[in-house]
């Protein structure tokens, strides 16, 4: 079987088969090269950023409030980080399903490396993962049809979070400023832009019903697949949604035990607000959002009306944790698997299929042996090249 036949999430196909050899194996296109550059200029601008914190005189409070952060908290933030990843590889893996827990977490930390290093974002880091899927065998229609999803769950998490932190302190539920601009205006935001969400596939499913065939066609209709195969994952009753939320969470608590390691912590609503706020400037193309991206979150911290000075110490020692543990960790696993693409690569079974051989394995002693041993050839049949 060719491998546009193979997609990684296709419970049909033939768990016998392999793909046809690696798009990747001349080297060409690699993004190590670019990866590399990165993190270059990531430890670049990291440097730069400490050299003012030491030289300039206005800053000299910031770095006061950094050299005095208590340890313990600072620790906790980065085993919050590393939760933060782990969020993410169950997140990729609930969207490729099929892929190998190994293999599907090194792409996942790979993505996670791509977006810290590289001037890429989150749809860009999430390319370059489709793109060592597609390397592997994966059908690149389906490929790119799974990857958005992955994009819009983590995207949804994100909404839901911004419009249940708005309304909670525009209503009075938590404590926070009361100024419906800083409140009731974001969780609007958020509320339209999920209610477009929800209302774009039978929009673009009319509109491609109205045109001749063709390349808009195709992407109305796969824009439409993309949003409805969302939608299932985030309503559907499974455990692993966890992991989309526990990227943004563990990430967003990192930076609250930033600021318990300078002993104040403003009002949690405020902190998930000028958090989801801020990030909207990593639109801007720098290198791990370096300088960009601290200027709007310690904004926004500001608006809110924390001070600049502890603003500005937790970002910074925040925004250091959550670039070079994904940064590192995923590099690492880039690394192994550029030296492991040739080596065989086992699909697992489909999740149903998986399934049921847990509950033989827990079954009375009647269990029929061929049937377990079927699905387990399925899990251990050679898929392709790793």
């Amino acid at each position: 079987m060719a491998a546009d036949d193979r997609p990684f999430d296709d419970d049909s196909a033939d768990p016998t088969e392999g793909p046809s050899p690696a798009a990747g194996d001349d080297g060409e296109g690699d993004p190590g090269r670019s990866l590399w550059h990165g993190l270059i200029s990531l430890a670049i601008l990291v440097a730069l950023v400490a050299g003012l914190l030491l030289a300039v005189p206005g800053l000299h409070g910031v770095a006061h409030e950094v050299s005095h952060m208590k340890l313990g908290w600072v620790l906790a933030g980065v085993g919050l980080e590393i939760l933060s990843c782990i969020g993410y590889v169950i997140a990729f893996l609930q969207v490729f399903e099929r892929a190998p827990i190994r293999f599907g977490a090194r792409v996942a930390l790979s993505e996670l490396a791509f977006g810290a290093a590289v001037s890429l974002g989150g749809a860009g880091s999430i390319a370059v993962g489709a793109w060592l899927l597609v390397e592997r065998g994966g059908e690149p229609k389906r490929i790119a049809e799974r990857s958005a999803v992955l994009f819009l769950i983590t995207s949804a998490v994100n909404v839901v979070t911004l419009v249940a932190a708005g309304l909670a302190l525009g209503l009075g539920v938590v404590p926070g400023p009361s100024n419906p601009w800083l409140s009731i205006a974001p969780a609007a935001v958020g509320t339209a832009a999920f209610v477009l969400f929800l209302a774009l596939p039978r929009a673009t499913e009319r509109l491609a019903a109205g045109r001749e065939p063709g390349r808009m066609t195709t992407l109305l209709t796969e824009t439409a697949a993309s949003i409805r195969l969302s939608e299932q994952i985030l309503f559907r009753l499974d455990w692993r949604i966890i992991g989309a939320i526990a990227f943004l969470w563990c990430d967003i608590g990192v930076l609250v035990v930033c600021f318990a390691a300078l002993g104040v912590v403003p009002p949690l609503a405020t902190i998930v607000l000028a958090y989801q706020i801020g990030y909207l400037s990593n639109l801007i193309p720098i290198p791990g959002g370096i300088g960009v991206l601290d200027g709007s979150v310690v904004g926004m911290f500001v608006l809110y009306g924390t001070s600049a000075t502890l603003a500005t110490a937790a970002t910074v020692v925040y925004h250091a944790i959550a670039l070079w543990i994904p940064a590192m960790w995923g590099t690492v696993a880039f690394v192994i698997l550029r030296r492991t693409r040739n080596r065989p690569l086992h699909l697992r079974p489909p999740r149903e299929a998986r399934r049921r051989l847990r509950r033989e394995r827990r079954g009375p002693d009647g269990v029929d042996p061929p049937a377990v041993e079927q699905i387990k050839d399925s899990a251990t049949e050679p898929q392709g090249r790793a």
